[in-house]
């Protein structure tokens, strides 16, 4: 079977598929149908399922890796699966689980590399100890984890994938910009979102644990990195300026910080992250949409549209 990316009207879609949505509904005449979102490491596909019986309501699940036979058909101008059987794979032993689970595009020994070299590049010692302290409490969670259920940057070592373009932007505004302190902004950026890998659970499905939903990634990487610091017993102010950045890296009250941002560092590492989500939400948006045509409304994005030109 061809991968989700890859999948045109009238492809017959005859294989194994990761079920990430499911909501039923009725039509006029009362009989039943499944409304499925599916995935695998290229993307998403949404799909019906007529006629349900109870059998299907028990075999479609979210997180169940099925077995999908039908058509695809497009429904305002996009694809989507018309489902004529459904059955749940008996024995995932036979099955690549990696095979839908999205990943980084960017493999994950390159950026495992670019994580050390931003790690020895600290000339302020209390900034190099601290950063590699609360990352090696974290690292396999953190090299591995999504960022996010669904907004940005949703897939395996998202949150890496997501840290280290922010250190790259870190470093260039700290070069244009001479006074910002280079070290703390690029920690900032590669520990921002630590929380998250407590926040969120199960890699190939992400979703939120009771922690997450509760307490929030913002005030759980706060807690965490007092653990680590305190057992440090840094004399600068260096941990306290990077407490600040954390819990202010979302820029507004209404975005879910706490405070703030009240320095030059804090204030660029929230603007630094804002670029790189609303970039990646278009990336994901032009990904699916054709040349020459508009998105779909991005409500990330101020529930703009936007225009993919086409290419020169």
């Amino acid at each position: 079977m061809k991968w989700i990316k890859e999948l045109v009207d009238g492809d017959h879609v005859y294989g194994p598929l990761l079920v990430v949505g499911v909501s039923k509904g009725t039509t006029d005449k009362g009989l039943s149908y499944l409304n499925i979102s599916f995935q695998d490491k290229t993307g998403n596909i949404e799909a019906k399922k007529w006629d349900v019986t109870q059998e299907d309501v028990e075999t479609v699940v979210p997180g169940a890796v099925v077995y999908v036979d039908g058509i695809v058909n497009l429904y305002k101008n996009q694809p989507q699966v018309k489902v004529t059987g459904i059955s749940r794979v008996p024995d995932l032993s036979e099955i690549d689980l990696t095979n839908f689970q999205k990943v980084s595009p960017i493999p994950l020994d390159e950026m495992k590399k670019k994580l050390e070299y931003y790690l020895n590049s600290f000339k302020d010692k209390d900034v190099e100890k601290v950063t590699k302290a609360v990352i090696s409490k974290f690292y396999d969670k953190y090299i591995t984890y999504p960022a996010a259920v669904k907004i940005h940057h949703e897939f395996g070592s998202g949150i890496l994938h997501h840290s280290l373009s922010m250190a790259d932007l870190a470093e260039q505004c700290a070069k244009l910009y001479p006074n910002v302190d280079r070290d703390l902004l690029v920690a900032g950026a590669l520990m921002h979102d630590i929380g998250k890998t407590v926040e969120y659970d199960n890699p190939l499905m992400p979703v939120q644990t009771v922690e997450g939903k509760l307490i929030g990634h913002i005030s759980i990487m706060y807690a965490e990195f007092r653990k680590v610091v305190d057992d440090l017993h840094i004399e600068s102010e260096v941990p306290l300026l990077l407490e600040h950045m954390i819990l202010s890296h979302h820029g507004k009250y209404e975005f879910g910080s706490p405070v703030l941002p009240a320095t030059r560092e804090a204030l660029l590492l929230s603007m630094i992250d804002l670029i790189d989500s609303k970039m990646m939400v278009l990336d994901k948006a032009y990904d699916a949409t054709k040349d020459g045509e508009w998105t779909e409304k991005l409500w990330m994005l101020d529930n703009m549209k936007f225009y993919k030109p086409k290419k020169r």
